[in-house]
């Protein structure tokens, strides 16, 4: 008893010491970054993030936080979320000193402990994959991208006229959304596999794929507001509980169909082939990377590039006077054979060549951008100081800075008091020439920037 009464007296002190060291680095973390406002008690727990992300519109919620306390506001002890062009541009250029943070790993490993480009957190390593995969993304190397995107196209377009046509005697309903959604991901599969999943074909989504995403993205986002994506990322865990290559349905079910298709083609070798894929093994990947990659090429490429295509028919649809001059200028186009007639697809030179379309992409774009991440970068040790509104901001090394991107891109100071409206024409019709630039070039942030710019962006705007 006198021996275990000692060892119970003895943990007060060590109880006590830990309380003391444990309070000390909260009160030290929160003046840390004390000049840097947020919302009442983020700067001690990550209560008001959490509850943001659950809350299923932390998009709009970080653009609230930075409209009511500046350009960078503070949302987490170590947490820092900003809406300047001039920092985000600084933080993700070419000769940055910021890097990656974990959440990069955590949020878009496909399997623990198995990186790809975008999970990838050694700079070295991710600079080497993007020169390998560079060529593949663009028209380079990848000279059957816009002819793999345009048979996609024609098998939409033959879908909806072969079941969907209403008639006289009968009205026809369909989800536009879910077809949408299988033109993606079979253009994305195609592209990056050589050869499509075949929901178009199908009339659905025959792996479970797209609803696999879905649900696993939600997934994610809970747990990520939880904080229990490490835990998840343990390969204990992820074997119960994450997808496997053995699944019948589902995410694990098209990781195998990536295998089984990429070594197929191997197999037939990639000899007097253009395509992606061929471009990928040219320049030194290996059988496991290809893997890799296709798999994350899959979700990224097909998610963001279906919702950006359902917004621009969305927005275009609920604003008739912007469809009826839409339409006037793609006819007028057409009657000038400017851009071909039915059934032929115009090519990605000619649509460049309508400004009102390109008007419209680029206005849906801002207003419903296709992803809402965080994306957050690490400040270098020793701290820096930026330029932000035309201050000089000192940022304490260490602290991590994410991008609100809808804070960024409707800006009113860039693009007007109607900065919330869709109207295209705010691109054609702004006379100061210094303003339009500075409209281009936070548009441009959509896609990321310099060494992080998104590969997958001329296959987006092609679609």
């Amino acid at each position: 008893m006198g021996l275990f009464s000692v060892s119970y007296d003895g943990r007060w002190p060590l109880a006590l010491g830990t309380l003391v060291g444990y309070i000390g680095y909260k009160v030290w973390a929160y003046y840390r970054l004390s000049a840097f406002k947020g919302p009442p008690g983020s700067g001690w727990c990550e209560f008001w993030h959490s509850s943001a992300l659950l809350g299923n519109n932390a998009h709009i919620q970080y653009k609230e936080v930075c409209d009511k306390y500046g350009a960078i506001a503070r949302i987490g002890p170590n947490d820092l979320i900003t809406c300047s062009r001039e920092l985000l541009s600084h933080m993700n250029a070419v000769r940055s000193p910021y890097t990656r943070t974990p959440w990069f790993a955590l949020a878009t490993r496909s399997q623990p402990g198995t990186d790809n480009i975008f999970s990838e957190l050694n700079e070295d390593v991710h600079l080497r994959s993007r020169q390998q995969m560079a060529p593949g993304y663009s028209g380079k190397d990848n000279r059957e991208l816009e002819g793999a995107i345009n048979i996609h196209v024609q098998k939409l377009v033959h879908l909806i006229r072969s079941k969907y046509l209403s008639t006289s005697r009968l009205a026809r309903s369909f989800d536009l959304g879910n077809k949408i959604q299988y033109l993606a991901i079979d253009v994305i599969s195609s592209v990056a596999l050589g050869d499509s999943l075949g929901d178009l074909d199908t009339d659905s989504d025959q792996y479970h794929y797209i609803k696999a995403t879905e649900v696993g993205l939600k997934l994610a986002t809970i747990s990520a507001a939880l904080g229990i994506l490490p835990i998840l990322q343990r390969p204990w865990v992820a074997r119960l509980l994450g997808p496997s290559e053995d699944d019948a349905i589902g995410f694990g079910r098209v990781m195998r169909l990536c295998r089984m298709r990429i070594k197929a083609r191997l197999r037939r070798g990639i000899e007097n082939r253009s395509d992606m894929l061929a471009s990928f093994v040219r320049h030194g990947m290996d059988t496991e990377q290809l893997v890799t990659e296709a798999v994350m090429q899959l979700v990224a490429g097909s998610d963001t590039t279906s919702t950006a295509i359902r917004s621009i028919i969305l927005y275009v649809l609920t604003h008739p006077r912007v469809y009826a001059k839409l339409q006037a200028e793609v006819d007028a186009a057409v009657t000038i054979e400017k851009a071909p007639a039915v059934p032929d697809i115009i090519s990605d030179a000619e649509a460049k060549n309508l400004p009102y379309m390109q008007a419209c992409i680029k206005e849906t774009m801002r207003v419903h951008a296709p992803t809402a991440g965080l994306f957050p970068k690490r400040v270098p040790d020793g701290g820096d100081t930026v330029m932000v509104d035309g201050k000089p901001v000192f940022l304490p090394g260490g602290t991590n800075v994410s991008y609100a991107r809808y804070g960024l891109l409707l800006d009113k100071r860039v693009y007007g008091k109607d900065a919330d409206e869709f109207r295209p024409e705010r691109w054609l019709l702004e006379k100061n020439e210094a303003r339009l630039a500075a409209m281009h070039r936070t548009h441009d942030l959509t896609f990321g920037y310099g060494r992080y710019q998104c590969l997958g962006k001329p296959i987006a705007l092609i679609e």
